[in-house]
């Protein structure tokens, strides 16, 4: 991923210098790699996220959490699924790196 970092009043930014596709929306959508399927709802990725250890907590109708109990890891989403964003699909990537990974969405 091309780029420069940006030092603008004491605060440090990546910028991509990669030249913009036409018709790419900047979107992105989470993928589950072992079927190829785009995540798409919450009830859609807590069966993803079940098979793999996690478990729902249902304490903050605001959010949709899952935890494990192996761990001290925690995944946070809006209640309303439209509203899962890019940062919310890294941190489940991070988490569970060989099993989801996020990509371009389609139109």
């Amino acid at each position: 991923m091309p780029g420069v970092w940006v030092f603008r009043n004491g605060v440090a930014r990546f910028e991509d210098k990669q030249p913009k596709q036409s018709g790419c929306s900047g979107k992105k959508a989470l993928l589950h790699l072992p079927t190829g399927q785009p995540v798409a709802s919450h009830e859609n990725l807590q069966q993803f996220l079940q098979q793999l250890g996690w478990e729902r907590y249902y304490e903050d109708p605001a959010l949709v959490q899952f935890h494990r109990r192996t761990s001290v890891d925690l995944i946070s989403l809006p209640a309303d699924f439209a509203r899962v964003g890019a940062a919310h699909m890294n941190d489940i990537v991070v988490k569970n790196c060989e099993t989801f990974t996020v990509v371009d969405a389609a139109k």
